[in-house]
């Protein structure tokens, strides 16, 4: 039976269209990526599945039930992390996630097991008494975490469960998410590339309101086609010169000595430039392939679907 499956799905705003036809099955346990940039029906469709939105048109299923049609039933195999963890300041942790037990409507003599197996897996059962807006960032995502899958859903959907957070709670929570992912299907959105690839085993790319890919990470990768190359060179020409090497599109000056080169064609253009480097006395230190930038992604797939 699938976790996740979206038959032909579609909501409007208004007069406009958010999403328009989507159509996706998940039924295998791992991280699934949703990518799209700023607007192109993410958050909507998200807000769909886990029921705080009603659609236009089209069926939603988890686990084989419908969410239109036995909504209570469905949204009990759901955990949903918004992009703004929903957590009570005023409350402390135990507080805050017995009431989530309770809005799940966990037996009232499981409640307590099921509040403390949350802390010990989310890492917060040392916080147990102290008020939620005591806590940092990274740990008042934890606790949003926690409530999300205190009563052990085999579908959680996270939006943007890494935004805000520095560098130390970014590592920890991606390492919480993985281990959730060892029992359940997490969906998580991001519209930052590198969380899609360090968590991610499929893709599901939507933009302007449609699918426009979905498919393994391995496959997605095939369209990061290195499209810039940076550079290192202890005595740079100037822009003009470079632009003069055959391929070369855009030079962007980064500092004294390092440049960031667009290119078109083939990946020749290293062996040109560091040719091109000896010949003239630019004595190159680095170069680096880059690969294509998300935004550049987003159009070749939005058009490959035209």
């Amino acid at each position: 039976m699938s976790k996740l499956k979206i038959e032909k799905l579609s909501h409007k705003y208004s007069n406009s269209w958010a999403i328009r036809d989507i159509n996706l099955e998940i039924d295998k346990a791992g991280v699934v990526g949703l990518l799209g940039s700023n607007g192109a029906g993410k958050s909507t469709t998200m807000n769909i599945i886990c029921g705080a939105l009603n659609q236009t048109e089209g069926h939603v299923y988890v686990n084989g039930l419908d969410t239109r049609k036995q909504p209570e039933e469905a949204k009990m195999g759901i955990g949903f992390l918004p992009q703004a963890p929903p957590v009570y300041a005023d409350l402390t942790v135990d507080e805050y996630l017995t009431y989530a037990a309770e809005l799940r409507l966990i037996p009232g003599k499981k409640i307590k097991i099921a509040v403390e197996e949350a802390k010990e897996r989310c890492q917060i059962a040392h916080f147990s008494s102290r008020l939620i807006r005591n806590l940092s960032g990274g740990y008042r995502q934890r606790v949003g975490i926690a409530q999300a899958i205190i009563h052990k859903p085999q579908l959680v959907v996270m939006d943007e469960p890494t935004n805000g957070l520095d560098p130390n709670q970014l590592i920890e929570t991606r390492k919480l998410i993985r281990e959730i992912a060892r029992d359940c299907t997490v969906l998580l959105s991001s519209h930052v590339m590198s969380e899609i690839h360090l968590l991610c085993r499929e893709v599901i790319m939507i933009e302007n309101g449609r699918i426009v890919f979905s498919d393994t990470m391995d496959a997605f990768n095939n369209y990061m086609k290195p499209n810039a190359i940076l550079i290192k060179m202890e005595n740079p020409p100037s822009g003009e010169v470079l632009l003069k090497i055959k391929g070369i599109t855009r030079v962007e000056f980064l500092n004294d000595k390092q440049i960031r080169l667009y290119f078109e064609g083939s990946h020749e253009i290293a062996e040109t430039i560091i040719a091109t480097s000896v010949q003239n006395g630019w004595r190159l230190q680095e170069i680096n392939l880059e690969k294509g930038l998300l935004d550049d992604i987003f159009k070749q797939l939005s058009q490959s679907q035209q």
